[in-house]
């Protein structure tokens, strides 16, 4: 019996081999038909009805290209946002005229600086247009300082009235009560009271000034306003002078006419304008001149060497003359 269970195993083998090597091609054979590529599609003429359909309204959905841009014009140049035009020959060399000038002249004293910065501002004009706008251009001062910004003892801040003002109209508004605000309306201030102006500036964010005072009785109320007013630099302070302790409308008046506030930058410099080009060359020296007094005046207590370093003088649109003072 166990020779012919051994015959018959041996039997079995070659046919299980042959079934093997039959369902080996079969698996190769279906390998092949799911690697085979997609048929092409056939062309519109054979395709039936319902196909065309279909291709046509794909185009349709198939955003159509855009046409190509022009070229640009020879002899002209693009212009790019936010590039000022191209100078003129002529204006480029009168700048570089003025300015080896005053490079050359140096440190000037201040009466000969209000004429060279005149001239300069004459010669600028003369090569512009006719028709181009022109305005009356504010005459500044920048002084730097031999302070350490980072320590708030050395900081240099306060006010001057300028005896000639700064030839523009100041917008004063005045936070107080009782006597006081027919005395603030009496000498030129512009909006003058008390609940009814800081609930307008919390409300309606109203700012249509450019100078605020306050009584010292107000400034609990008015201290209320400091998100809104200190960014702007409008916040009444002690040390602008901004707080009047004492006659409301000397203070007024002295603001009306021309009293401007200085103050340290995180450079250590004071930048503040002095008057206006259309100013006699008087006028000028007069109001520089008390800028510059009240700067010295305001020296921190402990700076040792030299406090102002240097002092320039500019228009709005014109060089910067150094001053010999």
């Amino acid at each position: 019996m166990a020779k012919k269970q051994t015959a018959d195993a041996d039997q079995k083998k070659p046919e299980a081999a042959s079934e093997a090597k039959e369902a080996k091609p079969e698996g190769k054979g279906e390998a092949k038909e799911k690697k085979a590529k997609t048929p092409k599609a056939k062309p519109a003429a054979e395709q039936p009805a319902g196909d065309q359909a279909a291709v046509a309204t794909s185009a349709e959905a198939a955003p159509t290209p855009k046409a190509p841009k022009a070229p640009a014009e020879p002899g002209k140049k693009k212009k790019r946002a936010g590039v000022a035009p191209a100078r003129g020959k002529k204006l480029r060399n009168q700048l570089k005229t003025t300015y080896q000038k005053i490079a050359k002249e140096g440190p000037v004293p201040l009466p000969k600086a209000v004429t060279m910065l005149k001239q300069a501002n004459q010669a600028r004009l003369a090569n512009r247009k006719a028709s181009a706008k022109r305005f009356d251009e504010t005459v500044e001062i920048h002084m730097s300082l031999g302070v350490d910004t980072t320590q708030s003892e050395q900081l240099v801040r306060g006010t001057v009235p300028l005896p000639h003002g700064v030839g523009k109209t100041v917008r004063v508004v005045v936070f107080c009560q009782g006597d006081n605000v027919g005395k603030a309306k009496e000498a030129g201030a512009d909006f003058a009271g008390s609940d009814d102006l800081i609930e307008k500036i919390q409300k309606q964010n109203w700012l249509d000034f450019d100078v605020a005072l306050a009584t010292q009785d107000l400034m609990g109320k008015v201290s209320r306003l400091g998100k809104t007013l200190g960014p702007r630099g409008l916040m009444p302070t002690p040390k602008a002078g901004t707080v009047i302790t004492g006659d409301v409308a000397q203070a007024v008046k002295d603001f009306k006419a021309g009293k401007v506030e200085f103050r340290t930058d995180k450079g250590g410099n004071v930048h503040a304008g002095v008057g206006k080009m259309s100013f006699d060359d008087e006028k000028i020296v007069a109001n520089v001149t008390s800028f510059v007094e009240a700067i010295r005046a305001a020296k921190p207590t402990g700076i040792k060497g030299n406090f102002v370093k240097s002092v320039t003088l500019s228009s709005t649109m014109g060089p910067g003359i150094k001053l010999a003072i």
